[in-house]
């Protein structure tokens, strides 16, 4: 099984690794990640997946953005080492950490991905919300963690200041 455990600064460049390991080459060069230049994710839900020999099995990490001038969270990125997919293992780290983020007070949630793998999370489109360019929209996708959380939340969606 996996242990889930808060990512600590030490954790950083082993972490960077999966992710390189797990996306193609530029994936610092989305979009997405403009949003996060030189802000800090939100550390109490970024999470990492040791296997039970203490090897780092997946992560995820969150970042505060502006929908609108409204607080959100931008999920991402989320990987799963490849000797490890097909677990469940993704699943448990947005599960895990959407339920962390509800209880740490936050309202809503976004992220730039694959519509019918999310839905299963209850992830939909959001319609009016702009990521920066070259994103395509049918991607932008939501999460209300409070009821009614997205209603009347448009607009672009900017870094948190």
């Amino acid at each position: 099984m996996f242990t889930l455990t808060p990512e600590t600064p030490d954790d950083w460049w082993e972490v960077e690794a999966l992710y390189d390991l797990c996306f193609a080459p530029g994936r610092t060069a989305l979009s997405s990640y403009r949003l996060r230049d030189d802000v800090a994710p939100v550390a109490e839900l970024c999470l990492n997946a040791r296997d039970r020999e203490g090897y780092l099995a997946g992560a995820i990490r969150y970042w505060p953005v502006q929908v609108g001038g409204a607080a959100a969270l931008l999920l991402g990125p989320v990987a799963v080492h490849p000797t490890h997919q097909g677990e469940g293992l993704g699943g448990l780290l947005i599960n895990a950490s959407l339920h962390r983020a509800r209880d740490e007070g936050w309202s809503r949630v976004m992220l730039v991905g694959d519509a019918p793998y999310y839905a299963r999370f209850g992830f939909e489109k959001l319609d009016g919300v702009n990521m920066p360019p070259p994103t395509n929209p049918d991607r932008v996708l939501g999460y209300a963690l409070r009821p009614g959380a997205w209603d009347g939340i448009t607009g672009d969606v900017t870094r948190a200041g």
